[in-house]
């Protein structure tokens, strides 16, 4: 008998079991559970998202704006991190052990896999990266991967160019509710200004990379890959010099400047002060920064003035309005005088307004107050009541027709409409039939009711250079490979007749060569301008000035406001004066810098700031 026959079918039965445990199992995986099917072509193969490079915006000179600048995100790859290395990691970020500890645990966990690297520090800067990249090599766990993020090299116009930010999940949510299926919860989106305007073209189209990989998550080979196609580039009719000038001019203030091209309504250049680094609202300080100012609440330096503040009582300026609707209307002539009554309604002492140019020349509040009367009180109603409900009905369709009262269509988001007061207000205000003109006439001289944006002002400059039309307000110059829309190219006309314009343009002129306007001068230019005082009643008063030059074929239309600055001809007129000089010649005089010195280290930020 053969002692090793038992033990040969002891040798044979275990190997076929383990066949068959092995045949099973196999089974099971292939057959049975079709969850390591999915995993395995998961794991086989990858798609990945391409981000395009998002546009440049340039200057109507090709002075780059808003550009590209790279930064760096730190990368952490737990399993390749050793023992040796948590110390010269926590030397090199700045971090204690426990912090670093708290990396880890993040990049392990969640989304995170230990074998894939994810992100644990963004946005590192040039400069700081520099000071580590000599060591990260040394380090096998640790690397950089650089990015495309925001680059401002001239510093300006923050309000204007807007910001970008990271999708948050309501935007995320909406766009896609909305059909675009753009964004991933990773990327940004413009959220103000010309970011968010052009958005659209700004941002590009998505490309894609197809791979095959490992179970690591590494790449093998590139199956296809359709590249991403960069956002398109805007150059926008702004002037970075002037704009550069305006900024500093309006340092330590609250207030706008606008300056309008009036023979194409492009917009030459967009102060809101105080303002802000644009800078600052980039890379990993964002948020820090963006509570920073948001916190700063009392001088609100997030708001674009010169297109969402519409509260703003025009003043004087809106005499001029006042005039060219008399004029149309019949109700005045150029020749007609009115005694200056301060009995009726303040003024100051001046030569006696016995023409229409006399009366804007020293802006006669008594002389405006009968202008403002005799288109209110002109109709054929049985009451005052009657007639000046039918009056004033009549004079906010003509108001209107000079772009108050109504956005006027800017390529920016968030403008505001302003405010012309109508029977429907007053009735609401009032009571129907307990109002009238003697309730009302503080609008004669642009206080009131009346509320108005910069932007409104500025296109008011630019209506009356240009006797009587204007164009929509834009600052879109020139979209790469696309057509500028043409509502900005169609004029856009007042109710006034053109013959009506010209005493109101020699009016202006007296005003800057021999009236409340003379810090508006210029040297060999001539100028039109008109001041406005804004009245307050516990502080200082605004100052306001619209202005165009040269007087025959005007190259710029601009208004300037100057929150508690007092009257027109202190601040906002010298401050609209060397803009127009800077701008007509390309420079300043050795007398204007001087000028230009003092009202940039001028502080009114105070509502009692003396003089």
């Amino acid at each position: 008998m053969d002692p090793y026959k038992n033990r040969r079918w002891v040798i044979i039965l275990i190997i076929i079991s383990i066949g068959l445990i092995f045949s099973f199992r196999l089974f099971y995986v292939q057959v049975i559970n079709h969850e390591w099917s999915h995993r395995a072509a998961k794991i086989s193969l990858k798609t990945e998202n391409l981000q395009p490079p998002r546009g440049f915006i340039y200057d109507r000179n090709n002075k780059l704006l808003v550009g590209a600048e790279t930064v760096y995100d730190i990368f952490i790859l737990p399993i390749a991190i050793k023992e040796k290395d948590t110390s010269l990691i926590c030397n090199l970020f700045d971090m204690s052990k426990l912090d670093f500890k708290k990396v880890l645990e993040n990049a392990s966990t969640g989304y995170n896999v230990p074998y894939k690297p994810s992100v644990f520090i963004k946005s590192m800067t040039q400069l700081e990266h520099a000071k580590i990249s000599p060591f990260i090599g040394k380090i096998s766990g640790v690397f950089a991967e650089a990015k495309i993020d925001r680059g401002y090299p001239l510093s300006i116009a923050s309000h204007l160019l807007g910001y970008i930010r990271r999708i948050d999940e309501n935007q995320f949510q909406n766009t896609r509710a909305n059909g675009d299926f753009f964004y991933t919860k990773n990327d940004f989106i413009g959220i103000t200004g010309l970011e968010k305007q052009y958005e659209l073209l700004l941002r590009g189209q998505r490309g894609n990379i197809n791979y095959l990989k490992d179970y690591a998550g590494n790449k093998i080979k590139t199956v296809n890959k359709i590249p991403a196609q960069p956002g398109k580039s805007l150059q926008i009719t702004l002037d970075a010099n002037l704009q550069k000038l305006g900024e500093k001019l309006m340092a330590h203030k609250i207030g706008s400047i606008v300056a309008i091209e009036p023979s194409s309504g492009e917009i030459l250049a967009m102060v809101s002060a105080p303002s802000y680094n644009p800078s600052l609202l980039t890379g990993k300080n964002f948020s820090k920064e963006f509570e920073r100012l948001k916190q700063n609440d009392s001088l609100k330096p997030l708001i674009n003035r010169p297109v969402y503040n519409d509260k703003y009582r025009p003043g004087s300026i809106f005499k001029l309005v006042q005039a060219l609707i008399a004029l149309e209307d019949g109700v005045i002539t150029s020749n007609t005088g009115f005694s200056c009554n301060k009995n009726i309604i303040g003024c100051h002492n001046h030569e006696r307004p016995n023409n229409l140019l006399k009366a804007i020349k020293h802006s006669c509040n008594p002389y405006f107050f009968q202008v403002y009367k005799r288109l209110i009180m002109k109709g054929k109603g049985k009451n005052i009541f009657e007639i000046s409900r039918e009056g004033l009905g009549n004079w906010e369709k003509k108001i209107k027709t000079f772009g108050f009262g109504s956005t006027l269509g800017i390529d920016l988001p968030d403008e505001k409409s302003g405010f012309v007061p109508n029977v429907s207000f007053y009735d609401q205000w009032y009571g129907k039939k307990r109002w009238a003109f003697s309730t009302i006439y503080s609008n004669s001289i642009g206080e009131g009711e009346i509320g108005v944006s910069p932007i409104q002002m500025a296109n008011l400059a630019a209506i009356i250079a240009n006797k009587g039309y204007y164009f929509t307000p834009h600052i879109i110059k020139e979209i790469e490979e696309e057509n500028i829309k043409e509502k900005f190219k169609t004029k856009h006309y007042s109710c006034v007749d053109a013959k009506h314009f010209d005493v109101i343009i020699d009016a202006m002129n007296e005003v800057v060569n021999n009236g409340t306007g003379r810090n508006a001068r210029i040297d060999s230019i001539e100028v039109c301008g008109k001041t406005g005082t804004v009245e307050n009643k516990n502080f200082n008063d605004h100052s306001v000035f619209i202005s165009f030059a040269p007087m025959n074929q005007p190259k710029i239309a601009i208004a300037v406001y100057v929150e508690f600055g007092t009257w027109g001809s202190k601040w906002a007129a010298p401050v609209a004066s060397l803009m127009m000089e800077n701008y007509l010649n390309g420079f300043l005089s050795n007398k204007s810098k001087i000028k230009a010195a003092k009202i940039q280290s001028e502080v009114i930020l105070n509502k009692n700031t003396k003089f």
